[in-house]
Protein backbone atom coordinates (compact mmCIF):
# COMPACT_ATOMS: atom_id res chain seq x y z
CA UNK A 1 0.00 0.00 0.00
CA UNK A 2 2.82 2.40 0.88
CA UNK A 3 4.33 2.12 -2.61
CA UNK A 4 0.95 2.86 -4.19
CA UNK A 5 0.49 5.92 -1.95
CA UNK A 6 3.97 7.21 -2.76
CA UNK A 7 3.24 6.82 -6.47
CA UNK A 8 0.24 9.11 -5.95
CA UNK A 9 1.82 11.75 -3.69
CA UNK A 10 5.38 11.87 -5.06
CA UNK A 11 4.50 13.55 -8.39
CA UNK A 12 3.07 16.50 -6.44
CA UNK A 13 6.34 17.11 -4.62
CA UNK A 14 8.51 16.27 -7.63
CA UNK A 15 6.83 19.16 -9.45
CA UNK A 16 7.65 21.43 -6.50
CA UNK A 17 11.24 20.19 -6.67
CA UNK A 18 11.42 20.87 -10.40
CA UNK A 19 10.18 24.41 -9.82
CA UNK A 20 12.80 24.90 -7.11
CA UNK A 21 15.55 23.62 -9.43
CA UNK A 22 14.38 25.87 -12.27
CA UNK A 23 14.67 28.91 -10.01
CA UNK A 24 17.85 27.83 -8.20
CA UNK A 25 19.76 27.28 -11.45
CA UNK A 26 18.13 30.33 -13.06
CA UNK A 27 16.62 28.46 -15.98
CA UNK A 28 13.82 30.99 -15.67
CA UNK A 29 14.12 34.45 -14.19
CA UNK A 30 12.53 35.50 -10.91
CA UNK A 31 10.10 37.67 -12.87
CA UNK A 32 8.97 34.56 -14.79
CA UNK A 33 8.31 32.77 -11.52
CA UNK A 34 6.35 35.72 -10.20
CA UNK A 35 4.32 35.79 -13.44
CA UNK A 36 3.50 32.08 -13.08
CA UNK A 37 2.43 32.67 -9.49
CA UNK A 38 0.20 35.55 -10.54
CA UNK A 39 -1.37 33.47 -13.30
CA UNK A 40 -2.15 30.68 -10.84
CA UNK A 41 -3.52 33.01 -8.16
CA UNK A 42 -5.50 35.38 -10.38
CA UNK A 43 -6.73 33.07 -13.16
CA UNK A 44 -6.09 29.31 -12.93
CA UNK A 45 -7.02 28.50 -9.32
CA UNK A 46 -10.09 30.82 -9.32
CA UNK A 47 -11.31 29.10 -12.52
CA UNK A 48 -10.76 25.68 -10.91
CA UNK A 49 -12.67 26.81 -7.80
CA UNK A 50 -15.55 28.19 -9.89
CA UNK A 51 -15.71 25.08 -12.08
CA UNK A 52 -15.79 22.73 -9.09
CA UNK A 53 -18.02 24.65 -6.68
CA UNK A 54 -20.58 25.63 -9.33
CA UNK A 55 -21.48 21.97 -9.77
CA UNK A 56 -20.48 20.46 -6.41
CA UNK A 57 -22.72 18.03 -4.55
CA UNK A 58 -22.26 17.47 -0.82
CA UNK A 59 -24.29 14.28 -0.80
CA UNK A 60 -26.75 15.64 1.71
CA UNK A 61 -24.07 16.33 4.31
CA UNK A 62 -23.88 19.67 6.13
CA UNK A 63 -20.70 21.71 5.62
CA UNK A 64 -20.94 23.04 9.18
CA UNK A 65 -19.57 19.81 10.65
CA UNK A 66 -16.63 19.92 8.23
CA UNK A 67 -15.92 23.56 9.09
CA UNK A 68 -16.20 22.88 12.83
CA UNK A 69 -13.73 20.01 12.57
CA UNK A 70 -11.13 21.86 10.55
CA UNK A 71 -11.27 25.17 12.37
CA UNK A 72 -11.16 23.46 15.77
CA UNK A 73 -7.88 21.92 14.62
CA UNK A 74 -6.65 25.36 13.60
CA UNK A 75 -7.59 26.70 17.04
CA UNK A 76 -5.54 23.98 18.74
CA UNK A 77 -2.47 24.55 16.54
CA UNK A 78 -2.72 28.35 16.58
CA UNK A 79 -3.03 28.47 20.38
CA UNK A 80 -0.14 26.07 20.89
CA UNK A 81 2.04 27.94 18.41
CA UNK A 82 1.35 31.24 20.15
CA UNK A 83 2.09 29.78 23.59
CA UNK A 84 5.35 28.24 22.38
CA UNK A 85 6.62 31.56 21.03
CA UNK A 86 5.29 33.75 23.85
CA UNK A 87 6.04 31.54 26.85
CA UNK A 88 8.68 29.17 25.54
CA UNK A 89 10.83 31.76 23.75
CA UNK A 90 9.74 34.93 25.56
CA UNK A 91 8.87 36.85 22.41
CA UNK A 92 6.54 39.86 22.07
CA UNK A 93 2.81 39.64 21.35
CA UNK A 94 3.19 40.24 17.59
CA UNK A 95 5.69 37.39 17.31
CA UNK A 96 3.23 35.20 19.21
CA UNK A 97 0.59 35.86 16.54
CA UNK A 98 3.10 35.01 13.80
CA UNK A 99 3.81 31.77 15.69
CA UNK A 100 0.10 30.97 15.70
CA UNK A 101 -0.25 31.71 11.99
CA UNK A 102 2.83 29.60 11.17
CA UNK A 103 1.43 26.65 13.13
CA UNK A 104 -2.18 26.86 11.94
CA UNK A 105 -2.32 28.46 8.48
CA UNK A 106 -2.02 25.63 5.94
CA UNK A 107 -1.15 26.12 2.30
CA UNK A 108 -4.61 24.98 1.23
CA UNK A 109 -4.39 26.37 -2.31
CA UNK A 110 -0.91 25.83 -3.75
CA UNK A 111 -0.34 22.44 -2.07
CA UNK A 112 -3.72 21.39 -0.68
CA UNK A 113 -5.66 21.52 -3.96
CA UNK A 114 -3.12 19.54 -6.06
CA UNK A 115 -2.48 17.01 -3.27
CA UNK A 116 -6.12 16.32 -2.39
CA UNK A 117 -7.10 16.17 -6.08
CA UNK A 118 -4.31 13.66 -6.71
CA UNK A 119 -5.17 11.43 -3.74
CA UNK A 120 -8.96 11.68 -3.44
CA UNK A 121 -10.11 12.88 -6.86
CA UNK A 122 -13.00 15.23 -7.60
CA UNK A 123 -15.06 14.17 -4.56
CA UNK A 124 -12.18 14.97 -2.25
CA UNK A 125 -11.48 18.23 -4.08
CA UNK A 126 -15.10 19.28 -3.58
CA UNK A 127 -14.77 18.77 0.19
CA UNK A 128 -11.52 20.76 0.25
CA UNK A 129 -13.10 23.65 -1.65
CA UNK A 130 -15.90 23.72 0.93
CA UNK A 131 -13.15 24.37 3.51
CA UNK A 132 -11.40 26.93 1.29
CA UNK A 133 -14.69 28.78 0.72
CA UNK A 134 -14.56 30.08 4.30
CA UNK A 135 -10.89 29.52 5.13
CA UNK A 136 -9.60 32.63 3.37
CA UNK A 137 -12.00 35.21 4.83
CA UNK A 138 -12.01 33.76 8.36
CA UNK A 139 -8.24 33.38 8.62
CA UNK A 140 -7.60 36.79 7.08
CA UNK A 141 -10.00 38.52 9.45
CA UNK A 142 -8.78 36.71 12.57
CA UNK A 143 -5.10 37.17 11.73
CA UNK A 144 -5.50 40.87 10.94
CA UNK A 145 -7.49 41.62 14.11
CA UNK A 146 -5.11 39.67 16.37
CA UNK A 147 -2.10 41.33 14.77
CA UNK A 148 -3.51 44.82 15.21
CA UNK A 149 -4.27 44.11 18.85
CA UNK A 150 -0.88 42.52 19.44
CA UNK A 151 0.85 45.54 17.88
CA UNK A 152 -1.14 47.81 20.20
CA UNK A 153 -0.10 45.67 23.19
CA UNK A 154 3.58 45.82 22.24
CA UNK A 155 3.40 49.60 21.76
CA UNK A 156 1.19 50.27 24.81
CA UNK A 157 -1.37 51.87 22.51
CA UNK A 158 -5.06 51.45 21.78
CA UNK A 159 -5.90 49.13 18.85
CA UNK A 160 -7.75 50.45 15.85
CA UNK A 161 -11.53 50.37 15.99
CA UNK A 162 -12.89 46.94 15.07
CA UNK A 163 -15.26 48.40 12.47
CA UNK A 164 -12.34 50.16 10.77
CA UNK A 165 -10.34 46.93 10.69
CA UNK A 166 -13.28 45.00 9.24
CA UNK A 167 -13.86 47.69 6.62
CA UNK A 168 -10.24 47.46 5.48
CA UNK A 169 -10.34 43.65 5.42
CA UNK A 170 -13.65 43.71 3.54
CA UNK A 171 -12.19 45.92 0.82
CA UNK A 172 -9.25 43.54 0.47
CA UNK A 173 -11.48 40.47 0.21
CA UNK A 174 -13.76 42.18 -2.31
CA UNK A 175 -10.88 42.31 -4.80
CA UNK A 176 -9.37 38.93 -3.91
CA UNK A 177 -9.56 36.54 -6.92
CA UNK A 178 -10.27 33.50 -4.75
CA UNK A 179 -13.10 35.25 -2.90
CA UNK A 180 -14.56 36.46 -6.20
CA UNK A 181 -14.43 32.92 -7.61
CA UNK A 182 -16.20 31.51 -4.53
CA UNK A 183 -18.97 34.12 -4.61
CA UNK A 184 -19.38 33.75 -8.38
CA UNK A 185 -19.75 29.97 -8.09
CA UNK A 186 -22.44 30.36 -5.41
CA UNK A 187 -24.36 32.85 -7.54
CA UNK A 188 -24.05 30.57 -10.59
CA UNK A 189 -25.44 27.62 -8.61
CA UNK A 190 -28.34 29.78 -7.42
CA UNK A 191 -29.13 30.75 -11.02
CA UNK A 192 -29.60 27.11 -11.98
CA UNK A 193 -27.64 27.60 -15.21
CA UNK A 194 -25.58 24.62 -16.40
CA UNK A 195 -21.85 24.70 -17.10
CA UNK A 196 -21.81 23.15 -20.56
CA UNK A 197 -20.61 23.56 -24.13
CA UNK A 198 -17.82 25.92 -25.09
CA UNK A 199 -17.97 27.62 -21.70
CA UNK A 200 -17.29 24.31 -19.93
CA UNK A 201 -14.52 23.45 -22.41
CA UNK A 202 -12.71 26.75 -21.81
CA UNK A 203 -13.01 26.31 -18.03
CA UNK A 204 -11.68 22.75 -18.27
CA UNK A 205 -8.65 23.83 -20.29
CA UNK A 206 -7.70 26.62 -17.89
CA UNK A 207 -8.43 24.50 -14.79
CA UNK A 208 -6.19 21.73 -16.16
CA UNK A 209 -3.20 24.09 -15.97
CA UNK A 210 -3.89 25.14 -12.38
CA UNK A 211 -2.40 22.21 -10.47
CA UNK A 212 0.93 21.65 -12.28
CA UNK A 213 1.64 25.36 -12.70
CA UNK A 214 0.75 26.01 -9.05
CA UNK A 215 3.27 23.41 -7.91
CA UNK A 216 6.00 24.70 -10.24
CA UNK A 217 5.48 28.29 -9.13
CA UNK A 218 5.48 27.25 -5.46
CA UNK A 219 8.80 25.48 -5.97
CA UNK A 220 10.25 28.56 -7.63
CA UNK A 221 9.07 30.78 -4.78
CA UNK A 222 10.79 28.54 -2.19
CA UNK A 223 14.16 29.89 -3.36
CA UNK A 224 13.16 33.21 -1.78
CA UNK A 225 12.65 31.65 1.65
CA UNK A 226 15.21 29.04 2.66
CA UNK A 227 16.42 28.60 6.23
CA UNK A 228 17.35 31.62 8.31
CA UNK A 229 18.74 32.19 11.79
CA UNK A 230 16.85 31.42 15.01
CA UNK A 231 15.99 27.97 13.69
CA UNK A 232 14.60 26.30 16.85
CA UNK A 233 11.30 28.28 17.03
CA UNK A 234 10.59 27.47 13.38
CA UNK A 235 11.27 23.78 13.99
CA UNK A 236 8.91 23.74 16.99
CA UNK A 237 6.17 25.38 14.96
CA UNK A 238 6.78 22.91 12.13
CA UNK A 239 6.15 19.98 14.47
CA UNK A 240 2.86 21.54 15.55
CA UNK A 241 1.87 22.14 11.93
CA UNK A 242 2.83 18.72 10.58
CA UNK A 243 1.77 16.51 13.51
CA UNK A 244 -0.41 18.21 16.12
CA UNK A 245 -2.82 20.03 13.80
CA UNK A 246 -3.65 17.07 11.52
CA UNK A 247 -3.89 14.73 14.53
CA UNK A 248 -6.34 17.12 16.19
CA UNK A 249 -8.45 17.36 13.03
CA UNK A 250 -8.45 13.57 12.59
CA UNK A 251 -9.57 12.85 16.16
CA UNK A 252 -12.31 15.46 15.95
CA UNK A 253 -13.52 14.35 12.52
CA UNK A 254 -13.36 10.59 13.10
CA UNK A 255 -14.42 10.21 16.73
CA UNK A 256 -16.03 13.42 18.03
CA UNK A 257 -17.98 15.06 15.20
CA UNK A 258 -17.97 11.83 13.14
CA UNK A 259 -17.68 13.20 9.63
CA UNK A 260 -18.06 10.95 6.60
CA UNK A 261 -14.75 9.03 6.20
CA UNK A 262 -13.78 10.86 2.99
CA UNK A 263 -14.34 14.25 4.61
CA UNK A 264 -12.27 13.22 7.63
CA UNK A 265 -9.43 12.18 5.34
CA UNK A 266 -9.59 15.38 3.28
CA UNK A 267 -9.71 17.63 6.36
CA UNK A 268 -6.79 15.76 7.96
CA UNK A 269 -4.62 15.82 4.84
CA UNK A 270 -5.38 19.51 4.35
CA UNK A 271 -4.33 20.18 7.93
CA UNK A 272 -1.09 18.29 7.25
CA UNK A 273 -0.19 20.57 4.34
CA UNK A 274 2.82 22.88 4.79
CA UNK A 275 2.62 26.33 6.33
CA UNK A 276 1.21 28.88 3.88
CA UNK A 277 3.13 31.94 2.72
CA UNK A 278 0.57 34.08 4.56
CA UNK A 279 2.73 33.62 7.67
CA UNK A 280 5.62 35.46 6.01
CA UNK A 281 3.28 38.09 4.54
CA UNK A 282 2.03 39.02 8.01
CA UNK A 283 5.56 38.86 9.45
CA UNK A 284 6.79 41.20 6.76
CA UNK A 285 3.85 43.59 7.18
CA UNK A 286 4.28 43.92 10.95
CA UNK A 287 8.08 43.69 11.04
CA UNK A 288 8.56 40.67 13.30
CA UNK A 289 8.88 36.89 13.14
CA UNK A 290 10.55 36.79 9.71
CA UNK A 291 12.94 33.95 10.60
CA UNK A 292 10.40 31.75 12.38
CA UNK A 293 7.83 32.09 9.60
CA UNK A 294 10.28 31.45 6.74
CA UNK A 295 11.82 28.52 8.61
CA UNK A 296 8.37 27.03 9.23
CA UNK A 297 7.44 27.44 5.56
CA UNK A 298 10.70 25.88 4.35
CA UNK A 299 10.81 22.99 6.83
CA UNK A 300 7.16 21.99 6.44
CA UNK A 301 7.31 22.22 2.65
CA UNK A 302 10.52 20.19 2.44
CA UNK A 303 9.24 17.58 4.89
CA UNK A 304 5.77 17.36 3.33
CA UNK A 305 6.81 14.69 0.83
CA UNK A 306 7.35 12.39 3.83
CA UNK A 307 4.81 13.68 6.35
CA UNK A 308 1.91 13.99 3.91
CA UNK A 309 2.71 10.54 2.49
CA UNK A 310 2.64 9.06 6.00
CA UNK A 311 -0.66 10.78 6.77
CA UNK A 312 -2.21 9.41 3.57
CA UNK A 313 -0.93 5.94 4.52
CA UNK A 314 -2.37 6.18 8.04
CA UNK A 315 -5.70 7.48 6.74
CA UNK A 316 -6.01 4.67 4.20
CA UNK A 317 -5.32 2.10 6.93
CA UNK A 318 -8.05 3.73 9.03
CA UNK A 319 -10.55 3.69 6.16
CA UNK A 320 -9.74 0.07 5.36
CA UNK A 321 -10.45 -0.90 8.97
CA UNK A 322 -13.94 0.68 8.97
Amino acid sequence: MLNAILSITLPVFILIGIGYGVARFELLSRSAGEALGQYVYVIAIPVLIFKTLSGVSLGGHSPWALWATYFSGILVAWTLGTVIIRKGFGREARAGVIGGISAGFANTVMVGIPLVAQVYGDDGLAALLVIISVHLPIMTIVAAILMERAAATDNNASPAQLKDQLRTIGKSLATNPLAIAIVSSVLWRMSGLPVTGIFADVLDRIAATALPVALLSLGMSMVLYGLRGNLVPGLCLSVVKMLVMPASVFVLGAYVIQLPPLWTCVATLTAACPTGVNAFIFANKFGTGHAMSTNAITVTTAAAVLTCGLWVYALELWRAAL
